[in-house]
């Protein structure tokens, strides 16, 4: 899953989407593929996506279904443009505009409501990680969305692990260091019930060509919520190749 971030611009993301589109096109073994967007852009990648296998979705939603909340963009409207995923809880959210878990966990549950797969992302900050908290700190993030969904409803969420620390810095956490943190949230999703223990976890954290294919190696890694590397066509597509050899 490709996550642009504020960049784009009409032009360039018409070579990019085409380009990314007409790639993934000849990928194998149900690797699947998909691009968040800004918000201005969905009705551009509606157009160019549409017809290919490529899913296209939403960095952000509301926490509300409608009303006076100027600036917003609730599920449903995303929902409009063929909307597939929405990402909640990015940790440039939870830092930069303060969303608490329990927000999060809103946002998720209006995405569901709409007809979206939210991608709920937890991570944890490099104090947090040097100060032994990293199960803690994932741990409450991730509890808070599974307290507000039914058994069926958290089946059908994604879940993004991005340690901050790791985030456009260029520093990557180990493959081992990441498979561990997965591996833990894969336990507290069996909690929940064990058709959730099945929902896919990405890592996002400096993903590169260069290090995909040993990550995409670990047992409990699904996939990457990539971003930088999202922006440019041969790179995001090397990484959709790493993870048509290697996902299991």
């Amino acid at each position: 899953m490709g996550n642009w971030k504020m960049h784009g611009r009409i032009s360039e993301n018409a070579t990019l989407l085409t380009e990314v589109a007409a790639g993934a096109s000849a990928l194998q073994n149900g690797v699947r593929v998909g691009v968040c967007v800004p918000c201005p852009y969905l009705a551009q990648s509606q157009a160019l996506l549409s017809g290919s296998v490529v899913r296209w979705g939403i960095q952000d939603v509301s926490a509300h279904p409608a009303g006076a909340y100027t600036g917003e963009v609730a599920a449903e409207m995303a929902a409009d443009f063929g909307v597939t995923y929405a990402i909640v809880g990015h940790s440039e959210r939870r830092a930069y505009h303060r969303e608490s878990p329990e927000l999060v966990a809103a946002k998720a549950q209006r995405a569901i409501e709409a007809g979206l797969t939210p991608i709920v992302c937890v991570g944890e900050t490099l104090e947090e990680r040097e100060s032994g908290a990293t199960e803690q700190v994932i741990g409450t993030q991730l509890e808070a969305v599974l307290l507000v969904l039914t058994e069926k409803q958290a089946a059908s969420i994604v879940v993004a692990y991005e340690p901050v620390w790791a985030i456009g810095t260029g520093k990557t956490a180990r493959p081992g260091q990441a498979q561990d943190v997965h591996a833990f949230l894969r336990r507290k999703l069996q909690e929940k019930g064990a058709a959730v223990a099945n929902v896919p976890l990405l890592y996002g954290g400096s993903v590169k060509p260069e290090n995909a294919q040993e990550l995409f190696a670990q047992r409990d890694i699904d996939g990457g919520l990539i971003g930088g590397a999202s922006l440019k066509s041969k790179d995001f597509l090397a990484i959709c190749q790493a993870a048509q050899t290697e996902l299991h």
